[in-house]
């Protein structure tokens, strides 16, 4: 007795992966390192100066980490709430922070105290940076004011209260020292002169603000806040460039790369998006495992490093030059062509005995039905949700072989409102697909011959084949034009070219959907509403 064969389900070319320089530039990182802090990790900052140590801001401590280390090399633990914010200065030495319990906090890098105090604030600070002369603090608060505050007399310098809402984000300018930018709840950016007593510029994000970022130029300002990235022109008065929404949660946190090129975003939808500069096009992704409140980015991209609210620390660094061969080389080898031919050349003696054991053959769902000839249930088996939209060639595969046995009609007979509807659908998904048009339209032609004398009994099946008839409809409008655009092709190359024989259909012989069997199917579907 012969062995039953499974099915066989055509493999299709998928589209491989585009490999852009991004692609592997981006790539070309380690497996992330992670360490789990006491809390969710709030804020990132790198050291300016070598080895480029980067505070990490969670919960009540401020953790400082060496650039290979998986251990803090320092620890500031004076805060009685939550601390928020923890920035370097631009040489390295000094580092502000803030807190729950609105104190702003200035330690030496090298010592433990707090070397500075500064109080006034109401409510919570989560927003601390230093001016570009390394002698004034800039804070923000949730009692919505942002002040400057002098480092050597720890006085406050100015206080101003112009936004309506929480103040979480902001940005000092490293060119002019009286320039900063705030952004707020309140959905609205401002640009403060510490010279004048108000702000000299306002836009609109239309969001609440979560982040601030200023180009090297200081000419561009990126904003984050809701889902959307957005980029604003301060030489034109404010004016907004470009809009993107490409996160599906909110954007939380910004950083620019090394070159200038590339800008990154992080969102709680556990995505890191980068961005070309020159076109705002996204062109490579990072997924992590949790939402991310914020990142960072070493000197000349040798980390990444990202926090996220399950309080995991996570850092990635780039390979060596010698790594990145090795790695390609490893890749190369493998696997080894000795695998395959091990064996091949073997030649069994005369006094050998062959023991052979029986291989238990492993049959798919609609495989054990066609082998039970239960065509209907076989087919009800490939039209399973995940099936039918996940493989659909699968689904395709097991209604060929139906026709091949000449069972297909028996398979499609029988259904009631709720089988023919999922039958259609499927149809309506794929019947103008060039893979699968072959099979489908014969599928299609069945199915109406066998249901016309249903017509007008179920709403549900009535819309479906008029759905199928509109689709049906459009591939022959689309038909069409191909061919007269074919037809003008020839026209424009007889000149050119030297005669030749010209197929009158294209698609004949090929898997495309053609004129003549779209045609053909929409008399059927007419004549069954007709009757």
């Amino acid at each position: 007795m012969a062995s039953f064969k499974p099915t066989k389900v055509q493999v299709y070319p998928k589209l491989g992966e585009k490999v852009t320089q991004d692609t592997l530039y981006w790539k070309n990182y380690k497996a992330p390192v992670q360490i789990k802090e006491f809390g969710a990790i709030t804020n990132i900052d790198f050291s300016p100066v070598a080895p480029h140590n980067f505070a990490v801001t969670a919960f009540t401590r401020i953790h400082i980490y060496g650039p290979f280390s998986q251990e803090p090399v320092k620890t500031f633990t004076r805060f009685k709430d939550t601390a928020y914010c923890g920035r370097f200065r631009s040489d390295g030495q000094l580092l502000v922070a803030g807190c729950e319990d609105s104190v702003v906090r200035l330690f030496d890098v090298s010592g433990k105290v707090a070397l500075r105090m500064f109080k006034g604030h109401t409510k919570a600070v989560h927003i601390t940076d230093f001016t570009s002369d390394r002698y004034q603090i800039l804070t923000g608060s949730d009692d919505y004011t942002c002040r400057l505050w002098d480092i050597p007399n720890a006085t406050e310098l100015n206080t101003y209260q112009e936004h309506t809402d929480y103040i979480r984000c902001g940005v000092t300018s490293k060119l002019n020292r009286d320039l900063f930018i705030t952004g707020s709840y309140d959905h609205t950016l401002k640009l403060f002169d510490a010279r004048a007593d108000k702000s000299v510029m306002t836009m609109d994000h239309g969001q609440p603000v979560e982040s601030l970022l200023l180009y090297p130029s200081e000419g561009l300002l990126v904003s984050a806040g809701g889902r959307h990235v957005k980029v604003w022109d301060l030489l034109k008065g404010g004016q907004p460039l470009v809009s993107l929404k490409n996160h599906h949660k909110t954007v939380t946190c910004l950083c620019l790369s090394s070159s200038g090129h590339r800008l990154l975003s992080a969102s709680l939808d556990r995505h890191v998006k980068v961005y070309n500069t020159t076109n705002y096009k996204v062109v490579h992704n990072f997924d992590y495992a949790a939402s991310i409140l914020s990142l960072a980015l070493a000197p000349d991209d040798e980390s990444i490093v990202v926090g996220m609210t399950n309080s995991i620390l996570s850092i990635k660094h780039r390979k060596s030059l010698d790594e990145s061969k090795e790695i390609s080389g490893q890749q190369r080898r493998q696997p080894s062509y000795r695998v395959f031919v091990k064996g091949k050349n073997y030649v069994p003696k005369q006094d050998d005995y062959l023991v052979s054991k029986p291989v238990k053959q492993h049959l798919a769902k609609y495989d054990k039905q066609l082998k039970k000839f239960n065509v209907s249930k076989a087919l009800d088996t490939a039209l399973e949700t995940w099936t039918r939209l996940r493989k659909p060639e699968i689904t395709v595969a097991v209604i060929k072989e139906l026709d091949r046995r000449g069972t297909l009609k028996n398979a499609l007979a029988g259904r009631d409102e709720q089988g023919l509807a999922r039958l259609l659908n499927f149809l309506i998904g794929n019947v103008v697909d060039p893979r699968f048009a072959p099979v489908l339209v014969t599928a299609a032609e069945m199915i109406l011959d066998i249901y016309q004398s249903v017509i007008g009994q179920s709403s549900v099946v009535d819309r479906q084949l008029l759905r199928l008839q509109e689709l049906l409809e459009r591939e022959i409008d689309y038909q069409q034009d191909l061919l007269e655009v074919l037809g003008m092709l020839d026209t424009m190359f007889a000149s050119s070219l030297p005669r030749k024989e010209v197929l009158t259909n294209p698609w004949a012989h090929s898997g495309v959907l053609t004129l003549r069997d779209c045609k053909h199917n929409r008399q059927h579907i007419e004549h069954a509403f007709t009757v």
